[in-house]
């Protein structure tokens, strides 16, 4: 088979992927328990970053929209939402999550199609997000207050109630797994949500509410897409939004946070990371050069926890750098429909664009460039966003693509001397997200993750997010944890009752 041919055939692999993954879904706004159009009628297209073709249009709502979804989302919680119980509530959270787990499929094609990551990773997403859902449920089953032992003839306890409407705004990278890590806490609690999910990747937020019709009430669950001047910031500006949620890149997690503070509204931000691997004279080479490239090249490195600045030893850095090109290697790139591939394109132009930018300013900076820094010689792949495997040696802690997050599959390879330096480089940074420690010693892991300053830190592996262990960052990454049972208390506040108690009659 010649290019041409094989070029043809990827594009017309995902035409019909397309339409089957769209045949039968009117992409609209869910709001109030049923798919809308925007008030103004206007649509915005989103793309497969393979092929840069449309997919389907979605509407682009405003603020116009938003109202009406945060008036069904009060309605809802004044009414229906707030007056079911905790157990009925989960019993709707799990069957929601059990209709979306019987369309997996199609789910996972959609988000393959709409984020370029490979088809299997995105299935894996989408039970990802399904357990977090069903999780939610059930831990949301013993949340609750305590009594409090006092002095006095007094009975004081302490009850959890949910703060009511609650904006979510959520990424491109993961797009229905981190909607649960949101949604699945706030309704578990007994709030109702309107979500406004990226623009460049909305399908599956928008397919995921539909397939809560007959579920959950009207009005309880609201996704309105768009973009974030017109639709982001009325959800963030709006008083009737008693809580606030984003997951994002940091500088707008300061303006949400600015526009919370005018309404006195609670925020959890899970915001950017520049996240350092150290890797220390003792390691197992291979135990680190696999969990470095699955640090940096799982999802094209679009992940916020990216292990983006790897510490080495100079004992082990030459050994190691020749693993980790060995395995930089195996990170196959390629058309994510097929069966293989490891790393799909980036999800947009505009990612693309940023992420070429920084492999340029990291040679004007002096650093070394090992391998990648381009879009891979295939023709067969020319008319996507792919970016080949980068890695950077010689890089000091100083530059820019050592400071500053790419969000893409680009590797800085930085050297220490002793522990003291290690952590000293590690901590010089504006983030705190995740930190990662290779070490065979259990007493130096102990104390570098506590030297650390970050919200996650993995030895010996770059972990997936499991169920119930607490995510968040420290520093410029953010405010608040989710994926635990701690989430519940962002969705909640407490109230005291303190009564005074008579004294028994004798």
């Amino acid at each position: 088979m010649d290019n041409e041919e094989s070029h043809g055939e990827i594009r017309q692999r995902h035409r019909r992927a397309i339409d089957e993954a769209t045949a039968e879904i009117t992409f609209g706004a869910w709001i109030d328990g049923e798919t809308r159009s925007a008030s103004t009628g206007e649509t915005f297209r989103t793309t497969d970053p393979v092929i840069d073709e449309a997919i389907a249009d979605v509407p682009r709502c405003t603020s116009e929209d938003i109202e009406t979804a945060v008036d069904a989302a009060q309605s809802s919680f004044e009414g229906e939402w707030g007056d079911i119980g905790v157990s009925e509530r989960s019993a709707l959270l799990n069957e929601w999550a059990e209709e979306l787990s019987a369309h997996r499929d199609t789910l996972g094609l959609l988000e393959s199609l709409d984020t370029g990551k490979p088809l299997e990773f995105a299935k894996e997403e989408i039970d990802g997000a399904i357990a977090f859902l069903s999780y939610y449920a059930d831990i949301a089953r013993s949340h609750g207050g305590k009594q409090i032992p006092v002095d006095g003839d007094s009975l004081v306890y302490t009850q959890r109630e949910p703060y009511g409407v609650c904006g979510q705004i959520t990424p491109w990278n993961f797009p229905l797994y981190l909607l649960s890590w949101k949604v699945g806490p706030a309704l578990a609690t007994g709030n109702t949500v309107v979500i406004k999910p990226a623009e460049l990747t909305p399908l599956t937020a928008l397919y995921a509410a539909q397939l809560s019709e007959g579920i959950l009430p009207d009005g309880v669950l609201n996704v309105v897409p768009g973009y974030g001047e017109e639709a982001g910031a009325p959800l963030t500006e709006h008083e009737d939004v008693r809580k606030l949620a984003f997951t994002g890149e940091d500088l707008t997690g300061e303006t949400i946070m600015k526009a919370a503070a005018a309404n006195i509204t609670p925020v959890t931000l899970e915001l950017g990371g520049k996240s350092p691997m150290i890797v220390f004279p003792d390691a197992d080479v291979e135990t680190a050069a696999e969990a470095a490239a699955d640090g940096i090249f799982y999802n094209t490195g679009q992940a916020c926890d990216a292990a983006s600045r790897i510490l080495l030893h100079e004992d082990i850095k030459a050994e190691f750098t020749e693993a980790f090109l060995d395995h930089a290697a195996d990170y196959t790139v390629g058309d994510p429909l097929e069966e293989g591939t490891m790393m799909g394109p980036l999800a947009h132009q505009g990612q693309y664009e940023k992420v070429t930018d920084y492999i340029e300013l990291g040679t004007e900076e002096g650093a070394t460039l090992l391998t990648g820094g381009s879009a891979p010689d295939d023709p067969d792949l020319e008319d996507g966003w792919f970016i080949e495997p980068t890695i950077f040696d010689d890089v000091s802690n100083d530059m820019r693509i050592a400071q500053e997050e790419i969000f893409g599959p680009v590797e800085c390879l930085l050297t220490f001397s002793d522990y003291d330096e290690a952590i000293e480089m590690a901590n010089d940074i504006e983030y705190g997200l995740a930190g990662y420690v290779i070490t065979e010693n259990a007493s130096l892991a102990h104390q570098a993750a506590s030297d650390i300053e970050a919200g996650l830190i993995a030895v010996n592996k770059y972990p997936g997010d499991d169920l119930g262990v607490p995510f968040g960052g420290y520093k410029r990454s953010g405010i608040g944890r989710e994926c635990a049972e701690e989430t519940l208390d962002h969705y909640t506040q407490t109230k005291t009752v303190n009564m005074r108690l008579d004294e028994p009659e004798l």
